[in-house]
């Protein structure tokens, strides 16, 4: 299919001649001890959500059971629903008497209660329930197994090599792993759903508010509270997995996920996500190009009922730098299809936005159409022309 290029030159502040890949090479598990980063956790990750680019790695690849972080993978697929419509936060869900009986963390459920999913999602995403997040697979799926299904049909989507599930709350299970690394790309992807943090940034709030058994909801993620900037995600523990923990944080536009997992006690866990962060904020920053949905560039479709289409970025696009380097010209290519198939939907894939350093990519992001772009009616096409042709004359 053909193609046509559009070129877009910015000037941001890049390292002079170092290319981005070497950030992880630079303070990735081979430099781990000279960094004093992460240093009792079995495996550990840094990664910049812009870019993508890993800051550090400790054994990132390593297969170790999750714990509850397994539930970011279930927000997930919960955010995606709403999302998509098929789910709406004020619908009320019955409680079965399987998710009720849900052990380790939960917000007490009982079989047959009712409760909105809005109330739900704070169950899961604040106090980690296991009730809760089961309730809301049977939801979405029909039984937690069929659920269970779609989060390694996502984990294949995701192109993720080294996670498996075998249930929606991360309760001890045969064949049930992931890797920092993995859990960092899911929480990437889950703060695509940006709403999701109105959620887990709340430190405590209440469920049943006023009723007889109301029931005090605390975070699990205390770095909410004492970390400045951090939002989110999600802990998790069981014996086997130790201590774990997905945090993330934005400041000054720039976001970095920090995954550490087997860690021996929660000051330890907090201590270590703690000094990643600090890493992340101390000693690198980002450049925005554009925001998420900005325009980036626009078209004019012959067969199309709008005139104009907007070009729009799926994601915010920044460049990543260590900080106190020298400015560096970075061009942009708009790289769209030339033969379009209407109607288009908002969130098709229309084209790329790559973003090149003296010649080499540092990035490439998927653009859409701003809105639905639909099929122009014949009368409308007969005008058109007509109105072309009158300018040509």
């Amino acid at each position: 299919m053909k193609k046509y290029i559009t070129r877009l030159t910015l000037m941001v502040l890049i390292a002079v001649s170092v290319p981005f890949s070497v950030f992880a090479e630079e303070n990735g598990s081979d430099d781990s001890d000279s960094l004093n980063l992460a240093q009792n956790a079995k495996s550990a990750i840094l990664l910049e959500q812009d870019t993508g680019e890993i800051l550090f790695d400790k054994n990132a690849q390593e297969q170790l059971p999750p714990a509850s972080m397994t539930k970011i993978m279930t927000l997930l697929l919960i955010m995606e629903a709403l999302e998509e419509g098929k789910l709406s936060k004020e619908e009320m869900i019955r409680v079965s008497d399987r998710a009720a009986s849900m052990g380790g963390s939960q917000i007490f459920l009982e079989t047959g209660e009712e409760m909105s999913v809005n109330d739900l999602l704070k169950g899961v995403a604040i106090a980690s329930g296991n009730d809760a997040s089961v309730a809301l697979a049977e939801r979405i799926a029909g039984s937690e197994e069929a659920f269970v299904e779609k989060m390694n049909e996502k984990v294949k989507e995701l192109k993720l090599e080294n996670t498996k599930f075998q249930n929606s709350t991360g309760l001890p299970a045969d064949d049930h792993y992931s890797t920092s690394y993995d859990m960092a790309i899911i929480a990437n992807e889950l703060l695509k759903h940006e709403s999701v943090t109105e959620y887990t940034s709340v430190y405590e709030d209440y469920l049943r508010k006023g009723e007889e058994n109301e029931f005090w909801l605390v975070n699990t993620n205390k770095l909410v509270h004492f970390y400045p900037d951090v939002d989110g995600l999600k802990t998790g523990y069981t014996n086997e997995a130790k201590y774990c923990l997905t945090a993330t944080a934005k400041r000054n536009d720039m976001r970095v996920i920090a995954v550490v997992m087997g860690a021996e006690s929660p000051k330890e866990r907090n201590a270590m996500v703690t000094g990643l962060l600090d890493y992340a904020f101390n000693h690198f920053e980002t450049k925005k190009l554009f925001d998420k949905d900005e325009k980036i560039t626009d078209i004019a479709l012959l067969k199309s009922q709008q005139k104009k289409i907007d070009i729009v970025s799926t994601q915010s696009i920044s460049t990543l730098h260590k900080k106190g380097e020298e400015k560096r010209e970075i061009t942009t290519d708009v790289i769209l299809e030339e033969n379009w198939t209407l109607p288009v939907k908002k969130g098709d894939e229309v084209g790329k936005l790559v973003v090149k350093e003296n010649g080499s990519v540092l990035s490439e992001v998927p653009l859409t159409v701003k809105a639905d772009v639909e099929k122009a009616s014949l009368l409308s096409l007969i005008k058109r022309t007509m109105q072309e042709m009158v300018k040509v004359r």
